[in-house]
């Protein structure tokens, strides 16, 4: 039986940080050796691929392929950091249509540090938070006002746009993508061996919603573009159907089978990772949290949050704030595989 494949794809641009387009290579290939020794079942492998534009820039095309291969689709495209000046509107435009078009088919958009300028330039983060690092907030502003940029997070994760902040957030990044396709068990035990701290304790509660993008029914797509999008506001179904031009049964018959998942469950999902993400990060109370992301009242979030984090919001606050004390792990061992959902 022939393993799945997660093609996560590096794009090397002008002044693209290489330190890191080789740290996440290699981050990568350690996760696949962590991955191959794992008992419970075969684990997709991370096929590791770095794209850059054609001398004439009339196309952009690999240039390294970590297990070359019959062609595949993309599945993430991460732009690195750079160690320059954030890249210019006339530096980025080979690369610009075809980073719009490979979200647009699904794949998963990622940046670093002053990588999230690249990822400006293309329009998917107009109407998005996104994060870069703190020294470029001004400059970020006036070149994309469009875009809500938070500089006080390390890691925004909307599902089908993750960007970091600072210039080594790389490792953040990486490591969460390995959650996100690997696991939580890899996750870890790449960061033990390569020293590096997790990106949270325990990754059952921790993990992001990792929606299929890559379903191919380009109408459901453009509505999860949209759900990821909304941040808050209110979901009426005739709506989502009018943006999938779909008769209302027809959409959800689509969106089930391109998901796996209701309506309703999938936007459950993503209000609960944000909520994980507010009660992370922030001190505001639950119920400004639960208004913020699209709930009447705190009730109505922590009856959802329970079911599918499996903790109550006050507990899942009081272990994995960022604001709250963080215990030195054990070394001896790692923390069992759970089945935990996402």
């Amino acid at each position: 039986m022939t393993t799945q494949s997660v093609e996560i794809g590096i794009v090397l641009y002008p002044g693209a940080q290489f330190s890191a387009v080789l740290g996440l290579t290699d981050l990568f290939s350690v996760a696949n050796r962590m991955a191959l020794k794992r008992t419970h079942g075969p684990l997709p492998r991370l096929r590791i691929s770095h794209w850059q534009p054609t001398p004439d820039c009339a196309s952009v095309v690999r240039v390294f392929d970590s297990t070359p291969q019959p062609q595949e689709h993309l599945t993430v495209l991460l732009v690195p950091p750079s160690l320059d000046a954030p890249i210019a509107p006339q530096a980025a435009a080979p690369l610009v249509p075809w980073l719009r078009q490979q979200h647009q088919s699904g794949v998963v958009l990622c940046s670093v540090c002053a990588g999230a300028f690249l990822l400006g330039e293309t329009g998917v983060l107009d109407g998005r938070k996104a994060t870069t690092h703190w020294l470029y907030t001004s400059h970020f502003h006036a070149r994309f006002p469009k875009v809500r940029l938070d500089t006080s997070r390390l890691v925004i994760d909307d599902g089908d746009i993750v960007t970091a902040g600072g210039a080594m957030a790389w490792t953040d990044l990486g490591l969460r993508l390995v959650d996100r396709y690997l696991g939580a068990s890899v996750m870890l035990e790449t960061a033990r061996l390569l020293l590096i701290d997790p990106p949270g304790r325990e990754q059952c509660y921790y993990s992001a919603f990792a929606p299929d993008l890559k379903h191919g029914d380009r109408a459901i797509l453009t509505v999860q573009h949209w759900l990821h999008a909304a941040d808050g506001q209110e979901i009426v179904l005739s709506r989502l159907a009018e943006m999938a031009l779909l008769e209302e049964r027809t959409f959800l018959r689509r969106f089930k089978k391109a998901t796996g998942m209701t309506t309703g469950e999938y936007v459950q999902r993503l209000r609960v990772g944000r909520a994980k993400e507010l009660l992370q990060t922030t001190k505001l109370p639950l119920e400004r949290i639960a208004w913020d992301i699209g709930y009447n009242d705190a009730s109505a979030l922590r009856k959802v949050f329970l079911k599918i984090v499996g903790l109550p919001p006050g507990e899942y606050r009081q272990r994995f704030s960022v604001h709250s004390p963080v215990p030195t792990p054990r070394s001896s061992s790692l923390p069992p595989d759970s089945d935990c959902l996402p």
